[in-house]
């Protein structure tokens, strides 16, 4: 088969071994013990999105190559649309958390394509309903969920256990998984906080009142939303999966 010269070399290594990329995804994820898809891989090849450092050493080794050979069509990359955009992409500051809750809110009702949530604080009924009713009205939509470290409430660990009742993680909606739920173990990873869709995005933010929580942020536009999404979806590909019942059960919540 021959190769042309503009695919990068991330996509030469794995046809020059036969492997399709649900393949190549699958031995990746044998060796991260993420949740890589084929998806994500053709994004990293063409160069759509920058590989996470853990999935970077991953492909190092499957495909047995130096990552500056491997990922050199990404580090080289032109600036992007988001790049060159700068505060355009912040669509408004919410500066009151009834403002805050409310963004979060639209972000998840407007969600129809993929839906990533990250953060292990949540509580607010609010929008655990709103991102459960979603769930539960769009069997398409593609929900990830990214916790840093155990839930800090019961009403986290609550919310997860209905996620698994409304949904197999298990099961292949027209052969595409729709929910995975992964924590990141590492005591290294900074926990972040946001929720994309493939239109809008909300970032919560330290409050501007005080030294106590984040009751403030800002809503951001496709552009931002986009990439946040395909953050998410590599933080989970990197994750440890948690989807059954009995492994939220097992987490020691916390309640701080």
């Amino acid at each position: 088969m021959s190769v042309g010269s503009t695919e990068s070399a991330l996509k030469r290594a794995r046809v020059a071994r036969n492997m399709t990329l649900e393949e190549a995804a699958d031995t990746l994820n044998m060796i991260t013990g993420g949740a890589t898809d084929a998806s994500l891989m053709s994004a990293w090849e063409s160069g759509r999105r920058r590989t996470g450092k853990r999935n970077r050493a991953g492909l190092c080794q499957v495909y047995r190559e130096r990552p500056e050979v491997l990922f050199a069509h990404q580090d080289g990359a032109a600036t992007s649309v988001l790049e060159t955009s700068g505060t355009a992409v912040v669509v408004k500051v919410l500066a009151r958390w009834t403002d805050l809750v409310e963004a979060m809110v639209g972000v998840v009702a407007g969600a129809r394509e993929q839906l990533i949530v990250t953060g292990s604080r949540s509580r607010e009924k609010a929008y655990l309903a709103a991102i459960e009713t979603a769930v539960a009205q769009h069997p398409d939509l593609i929900h990830y969920r990214v916790l840093y470290g155990p839930p800090r409430h019961p009403a986290l660990a609550d919310h997860l256990t209905r996620l698994l009742e409304l949904r197999d993680p298990a099961a292949r909606r027209n052969g595409v998984k729709t929910l995975h739920i992964g924590m990141v173990e590492s005591a290294e990873a900074l926990e972040r906080f946001f929720v994309a869709s493939e239109t809008a995005a909300v970032v919560p933010l330290p409050s501007f009142h005080g030294a106590e929580g984040f009751d403030c942020g800002v809503l951001l536009s496709r552009e931002a939303a986009v990439g946040l999404v395909h953050h998410g979806r590599e933080a989970c590909a990197s994750a440890r999966p948690v989807e059954t019942t009995e492994a939220v059960r097992a987490l020691p919540v916390r309640h701080n």
